[in-house]
C-alpha cells in the first residue's frame, strides 16, 4: 500500500517559515537537520505527530520562484490544509495578523479560505461540509 509520508511547500526563508507555520498556523517542528546552508526542516500536525510531514523547502531552484509568483498572481493556492471550522480558523488567524486573499466561501460540500503564508505562497484552508 502506498501512502503519503512527506510533502513540501517552497519557502523563501526557512526560519521565517518555521515561525509562521508553528507560531501562527499551529504546526509543531518534527525535524531540523543541518544540510549545508539550509536544513531538512519539517513540521507536523500536533494531533498527528507521526503523520504526514510538511517539508519547509528552500525555493532556490531557478524555476521555483517564478512558479510561485505565477500561482500567487493567478490566486492559486500552493496547497490545502484541512480544518474543522474554516470560519473560526479564519477569525483566529485574522486576529494574529494573517492576510487572506479569499474570505471563507461555501462552495457546496466544502468551505474554503485562502491565506498568504508570508513565504511566497497562498495556502488554502478547507472544511468539508
Amino acid at each position: 500500500m502506498i501512502r503519503i509520508n512527506l510533502t513540501s511547500v517552497l519557502v523563501d526563508d526557512q526560519n521565517k517559515a518555521l515561525a509562521f507555520y508553528t507560531d501562527v498556523l499551529g504546526f509543531q517542528k518534527k525535524n531540523e537537520i543541518p544540510m549545508g546552508e539550509h536544513q531538512w526542516l519539517t513540521v507536523v500536525s500536533p494531533s498527528e505527530p507521526d503523520g504526514v510531514e510538511l517539508l519547509l523547502e528552500p525555493d532556490e531552484h531557478p524555476a521555483a520562484r517564478p512558479f510561485k509568483e505565477a500561482l500567487v498572481e493567478d490566486g492559486i493556492p500552493f496547497t490545502s490544509f484541512a480544518v474543522a471550522d474554516v470560519q473560526a480558523e479564519y477569525e483566529r488567524l485574522r486576529g494574529l495578523g494573517v492576510r487572506f486573499t479569499q474570505e471563507p466561501l461555501d462552495m457546496g460540500g466544502v468551505t474554503t479560505a485562502v491565506l498568504d503564508d508570508t513565504c511566497g505562497n497562498l495556502i488554502q484552508i478547507a472544511q468539508t461540509n
